[in-house]
């Protein structure tokens, strides 16, 4: 096959995958945007239960009722069939990989998929409620909380892409170590610096306020401490393996 016929090849391929892709997240669209209304109830709940007697939520713009509920329902349908565009993604790019790397890749887009879910569930259920307490207690007396419900989703999607980035914290370290771009040792090294570094972090990319802070930060120091075991694991594992496959072959040898 020349040059000219694997490109076109490799971008008919392409071509396949995406509509796969806008396919699969049209499908996924549809029924998520009739219950549009529902859906942004429910992520608007951690605001609702902490607004004061007589707080309400309100639309500044003409159209804004109609377009943030379909984001919403965009947002829950992309996050629905992400398996399937991960798979897509995969299926393009693995006849491309060593063996190796298959066995390397795929763990990792899946632990890290769950991550960034583990991410955006702690995001909802922990930090939120926390954060709009925080907030809603400062009010002054005779102000009513009003939040314009665009506002509102900006600022809870902000929320989940900050902890769903966090929460892939190990797998970064993970990729790190395997590829052997950093050590243990070294990272055990600049673990003060990383501490520092993930209080500064929480402090730009969240709130200003102290709560927010504190429950990025602290997760992200924790799941730093789990990506250094597991990939300490993970290369002793591969260190038995190597050394058990050189044993098996002195032994072959020897016969």
């Amino acid at each position: 096959m020349t040059v000219e016929g694997s490109l076109l090849s490799h971008l008919v391929e392409l071509r396949t995958r995406l509509i796969r892709i806008l396919g699969g997240l049209l499908i996924g669209f549809i029924p998520c945007a009739f219950y549009a209304r529902e859906l942004y109830t429910m992520l608007a709940q951690p605001l609702l239960e902490k607004l004061p007697q007589g707080g309400q939520m309100i639309a500044t713009d003409v159209a804004t009722p109609f377009f943030v509920p379909m984001k919403v329902a965009m947002m829950l349908a992309f996050v629905i069939t992400l398996p399937h565009t991960l798979y897509q993604v995969w299926a393009f790019i693995a006849p491309g990989l060593y063996a190796h790397e298959k066995r390397l890749a795929l763990p990792l887009v899946i632990a890290g998929s769950l991550l960034f879910f583990l991410g955006m569930s702690f995001a909802y259920f922990a930090a939120l409620p926390l954060v709009f307490e925080f907030i809603t207690y400062f009010a002054p007396e005779g102000v009513a909380v009003m939040t314009d419900i665009n506002k509102y989703l900006n600022f809870v999607l902000s929320m989940f892409m900050a902890f769903g980035i966090t929460f892939e914290v190990p797998v970064v370290v993970m990729v790190l170590v395997k590829t052997g771009f950093i050590t243990i040792e070294k990272l055990k090294e600049i673990r003060p610096y990383v501490i520092v570094g993930s209080f500064v972090i929480a402090a730009i990319i969240t709130p200003p306020d102290v709560i927010s802070q504190f429950m990025l930060a602290v997760p992200l120091c924790l799941l730093y401490e789990v990506g250094i075991i597991i990939a300490a694991y993970t290369i002793k594992k591969s260190r038995q393996t190597d050394k058990s496959a050189m044993s098996d072959k002195s032994e072959n040898d020897k016969v």
